[in-house]
């Protein structure tokens, strides 16, 4: 299992709080109706930031999902942050998704680069290259080669917070915890050319224990 954290995200523990203060206070004030409408919003904010541990897969090839959610996208693409042709799949979040984003491989972090821009609906095509993003780079070792691996967190229509806890140089571990995104959006994998694809679009997808590929 890989549970370095809590169950309830430490992202949402301020939204939480803010929450279960404002159900009390309606409670108090307001009486049952009132106090209901925010019992609501408070469930809806726990179940948001929840943050359970996952297994994750031992074979040595597999690229795994980072995001939980749907795959909305497999193609072959341009990827402009490693600037080299890829297959993309897009994996995308709603606001009933876990949405603690992890590493797929395992590597060192060549590049990270932040981009501010819109906040469009993340399910459309243009949200790869409008929308702001995170974008890490990853050079992982495989059977005597170099593999790079993009990860992109995208920001959506209501998502309006991306963080990433990594920094360039950095050893990172599959399964390793690395950023989260309030409130609904998708992350971008982009593969190796001659990567071995597992999935397909409308494949409902686990951060950690999805294979979306593996390496050849």
């Amino acid at each position: 299992m890989n549970y370095p954290h809590p169950i309830l995200a430490r992202e949402g523990w301020p939204y939480i709080a803010m929450t279960l203060i404002a159900a009390f206070v309606a409670h108090w004030q307001g009486g049952w109706g009132w106090g209901l409408f925010f019992d609501l919003i408070c469930i809806f904010v726990i179940q948001f930031f929840r943050d359970p541990p996952r297994e994750i897969p031992t074979e040595e090839d597999a690229v795994l999902s980072p995001a939980d959610g749907r795959v909305i996208k497999v193609e072959r693409a341009f990827d402009p942050y490693a600037n080299r042709e890829a297959i993309l799949i897009s994996v995308f979040m709603n606001v009933f998704n876990v949405h603690s984003n992890r590493v797929s491989v395992n590597g060192t972090i060549k590049n990270i680069e932040y981009f501010p821009g819109k906040f469009l609906n993340a399910d459309l095509d243009k949200a790869s290259s409008e929308n702001e993003r995170n974008a890490m780079v990853i050079e992982s070792q495989f059977a005597g080669q170099t593999k790079t691996i993009t990860l992109v967190q995208v920001a959506g229509l209501i998502a309006r917070r991306i963080l990433c806890y990594v920094q360039v140089g950095e050893q990172i571990q599959k399964g390793q915890r690395y950023g989260f995104i309030r409130f609904g959006s998708r992350v971008d994998v982009y593969l190796p050319i001659d990567a071995i694809v597992k999935v397909s679009p409308g494949d409902k997808v686990s951060a950690t224990m999805t294979i979306l590929a593996k390496l050849s």
